[in-house]
């Protein structure tokens, strides 16, 4: 359980630095990123744990290291969707309240 511990909290703490280094991060909350990094590390932690990857000879890294990358591509996936995604809404709804 500490390795689930310590791969959430380095997930939540990229999260916060990938939610921090994108410029739109205005448009959605700070724990989206962390979030959604957060759940995908913790998923895949189970994962690779259930499959006997934390107890194989050579291979018990995978549950340290995988699930830190993945949630962090899963965060940056995240934000540069939500990010121009809210964004684009964001300037359909203001200029349909300009033309008013």
């Amino acid at each position: 359980m500490l390795s689930l511990t310590i791969v959430v909290l380095a997930t939540v703490a990229a999260g916060f630095i990938v939610w921090a280094n994108d410029r739109r991060h205005a448009k959605y909350g700070a724990g989206v990123a962390a979030g959604v990094a957060a759940g995908v590390a913790a998923l895949t932690w189970i994962i690779l744990m259930a499959a006997g990857f934390g107890y194989l000879p050579g291979l018990t890294w995978l549950p340290w290291i995988l699930p830190v990358v993945l949630g962090t591509a899963a965060s940056i996936g995240a934000v540069a969707y939500l990010g121009r995604t809210r964004a684009r809404h964001d300037m359909e709804r203001l200029t349909a309240i300009l033309r008013r």
